[in-house]
């Protein structure tokens, strides 16, 4: 029964996020293409360059934010700044961010993208991970191919890097409070990530990274 609860719950929450997003969009802020241009001078040090790595809390590329969902991007900064989500680099430049500067900002990194990739080039998974990815009920939240999310708060998945978005579920299995120094707090994905050993999601993330993505690390000369 618990097993069946942990699957069933991203299709419940998307479903409540969706609800709420709709009464909420009315008076979302409207993010502005030129503005956030201008802003993401802060960003192009790490998320302009092609094979950046970082080294909190271990060495993995930097994450592809150009092709994300505006609201996404949104969404993650103000975790950031909330402390949500921990990383120091990230928690000091999101605090430094109004709402509108986040809006901006992922207005500009939405259309900042490479060009679609042909869903039909998506790679079969393995019998095995077929099995991880349904247990996990990604799909119910990330939608077809892991690329066209039920909610557009949450992520794209397909074509991140492995390293990152093993590091990323990584995450979500250590328990956070307001003075721990690594994690994610998020109880659905808590619940979801904590049910693989670190060999699976390292499996699961290797066969997301394969997939066809519009997300991209586009140089800086791109940005000027």
């Amino acid at each position: 029964m618990n097993q069946l609860l942990v699957t069933m719950l991203p299709r419940f929450v998307a479903m409540a996020t969706l609800f709420v997003a709709g009464l909420a969009s009315a008076q979302a802020l409207t993010g502005d293409v030129n503005a956030g241009k201008g802003k993401a001078a802060m960003c192009i040090g790490c998320h302009g360059i092609i094979g950046y790595q970082n080294v909190f809390p271990e060495v993995h590329k930097v994450p592809k934010i150009s092709g994300q969902s505006a609201q996404y991007i949104e969404s993650s900064l103000k975790a950031y700044k909330k402390g949500d989500r921990k990383h120091p680099t990230m928690r000091g430049i999101a605090g430094s961010l109004s709402e509108q500067d986040m809006a901006d900002l992922g207005a500009f990194y939405a259309q900042h993208s490479a060009e679609p990739a042909a869903p039909e080039m998506a790679v079969a998974a393995s019998d095995a991970t077929a099995a991880l990815l349904a247990k996990g009920g990604c799909v119910a939240c990330h939608g077809d191919n892991y690329s066209k999310p039920l909610d557009p708060s949450y992520p794209k998945l397909a074509g991140q890097h492995a390293d990152y978005l093993y590091v990323a579920l990584k995450s979500y299995t250590i328990e956070t409070n307001a003075n721990s120094k690594l994690g994610r707090n998020n109880a659905i994905m808590s619940g979801i990530a904590s049910q693989f050993s670190l060999a699976e999601l390292k499996d699961i993330s290797k066969y997301l990274s394969k997939l066809p993505t519009e997300m991209a690390v586009v140089p800086q000369s791109r940005f000027r």
